[in-house]
Order: C-alpha cells, then structure tokens, then sequence
C-alpha cells in the first residue's frame, strides 16, 4: 500500500516547508537522534506495526521518522482537531513510509474518520503498539472490542442514535 497515496493531509505542498523545519527540530531534540543512531542499525523495532495519535507537529515528526528509523511501520493521525501543523503532516506523508491522517480544524466526523484510518492497518490484524496521548483512540480500540464481543454474543450493535452525544454519535457511525 502506497502510504503517500493512502494518506489525508491539507495540502502535500507544505512538504518542502515541512522538511525544512523536521530538519531544524532534530538539533533540538538530541535524544531521538542518539537513539536513532545506536539503535538504527539494531532495527529493534522491525516488523511491528506501530500507530499513533499524538499531536501532529513538527516534533512528533521527528519522533515518527526515528520509529521509522528503528524498524516500525507507522501510521499516524492527530489527537486534537486544531493542533495539527499542516507542513509537518504533509512532509511525513510525501515520504510515503507512513500514512498520515491530520489536518487543522478536522470536524468532529473526520476526527473520528482520521482515527479509525489511523488504525486500520492494511495487511495485518491491527496495530502492536499505540501511541495515544489523548485515549480517544485507546476508548476506539476498547469500545470496538466491547461491541464486537457483544456483536458476536447477540448479534446486536449500538444505535447511534441512542446517544445525544454528538461525539460518541460520530464513533457509533
């Protein structure tokens, strides 16, 4: 799977900016460097699928290429609909190594959308580690487990509409 294809970001033009401003930050974040460098060659991260919901910034970034560097296969996707940095989402994609689903002011639905994407991992059963500093996606992760056993139990799912909760609504859909 072409992750640069698969990936949903604002504008694939910032990846240039975006470049530019991943290699400025990786001088100001020493110990991901070390890391990258002693544990590169190891590759002890190789073969697992490792996928993330963390603040989509130029740092987190630089955190997404060290996993990368250390063998994992990322995707990733924002925890917070504002906090996204368009350059730093569309310079992660345009590598095409990890499938980024993020953009500034994501609705409610594409929020939830960019998550589900984030863990949908093509070719595997799910993800072996998630990074989630916001425990939407871990509540996705429960909640899905929560009603597929009872989806297998009785046959039955959540209504939507059972909720007026605008966001849960979204999750159930």
């Amino acid at each position: 799977v072409d992750a640069m294809a698969e990936s949903k970001v604002k504008d694939m033009g910032l990846a240039e900016f975006g470049r530019k401003e991943l290699d400025l930050a990786e001088h100001e974040m020493p110990g991901l460097m070390a890391a990258r460098k002693e544990y590169g060659p190891a590759q002890p991260l190789k073969g697992l699928n490792v996928n993330g919901s963390l603040h989509m910034t130029i740092q987190t970034a630089v955190l997404i290429e060290t996993l990368e560097a250390l063998g994992a296969k990322v995707r990733w996707c924002s925890c917070n609909i504002f906090s996204t940095q368009d350059h730093a989402a569309a310079a992660i994609a345009k590598r095409g190594t990890c499938a980024v689903f993020a953009w500034k002011g994501e609705t409610l639905p594409e929020y939830w959308w960019c998550t589900e994407q984030m863990m949908t991992v093509p070719g595997a059963d799910g993800c072996d580690q998630l990074v989630d500093d916001g425990g939407d996606a871990t509540l996705l992760m429960h909640k899905g487990k929560e009603y597929e056993e009872k989806f297998a139990k009785d046959g039955s799912l959540p209504d939507p509409n059972s909720t007026t909760n605008a966001e849960f609504k979204c999750i159930l859909q």
